[in-house]
């Protein structure tokens, strides 16, 4: 069946030239494997990235048409730089959408995962870091205690039902992405992640275990304000049967 599938990977980059050729040549060697209709890798770039990580992708990207590089200047924060990939994946054709994040923090090899569960019927198929399975062991405990605390308020909250709502590598189909992107993602900052799996939890789900191996970024309070400002909004709209 994968022939008949078009498939774009949107994949946020910023200052990792260290790293970034090789985890795009890493993921469309494990993408290439599965018989895709198409496969196109959409590394999308902003005025965060200073290091000459665009200009390497660049030069990989004129040997490899399967790369796209996304300058989105206009970006003024993570989410724009999704949204940014997410449209460009749509107006590519993809009929899924992989979401991963760059920098080895999501590993190419368990992409599989994803595919062979979206195989079984799915619309979305989220990364899990707490199903059995995951993993988020080398992030400090207070990382772990904060992925764990909002995953349990958003299930309480928001009548969820799903192990890990913090994930952000997931895959989706064509409508399920349309399907968001059409409500608007209100959120600036972390919690989009959790945004997206509540808009999606009334489709055909499922959940596969990840290794998660990101930097210990803090979480500061902007963020914190912005999560729990969306939760309650989110919360409205359960109430309110629009969710």
């Amino acid at each position: 069946m994968f022939n008949t599938i078009a498939l774009g990977v949107v994949c946020p980059m910023a200052n990792e030239r260290e790293t970034a050729v090789q985890f795009a040549s890493e993921v469309l060697t494990v993408c290439s494997r599965y018989g895709f209709k198409s496969v196109r890798f959409f590394a999308v770039l902003d005025n965060v990235s200073t290091d000459g990580t665009r200009d390497l992708l660049s030069a990989y990207a004129a040997q490899d048409p399967r790369l796209e590089v996304l300058w989105a200047p206009e970006n003024r924060c993570i989410v724009d730089a999704y949204v940014s990939g997410y449209r460009a994946a749509l107006d590519g054709g993809s009929d899924w959408i992989l979401e991963i994040d760059a920098g080895y923090s999501h590993q190419p090899s368990e992409i599989p995962r994803l595919f062979e569960k979206m195989t079984e019927g799915y619309d979305c198929v989220f990364g899990s870091r707490f199903c059995e399975g995951g993993d988020m062991s080398r992030n400090t405990l207070k990382r772990r205690l904060l992925s764990r605390g909002g995953t349990l308020l958003s299930n309480l909250l928001l009548h969820t039902k799903l192990q890990d709502m913090t994930s952000g590598f997931q895959l989706f189909s064509r409508a399920a992405i349309q399907g968001i992107l059409d409500r608007g993602i209100r959120s600036r900052g972390p919690f989009f992640q959790t945004e997206m799996k509540a808009y999606c939890q009334k489709l055909r789900i499922a959940e596969v275990p990840i290794t998660y191996s990101g930097a210990n970024h803090s979480i500061g309070r902007a963020a914190l304000s912005d999560s729990f400002k969306g939760l309650w909004r989110l919360f409205q709209l359960r109430l309110q049967n629009q969710l």
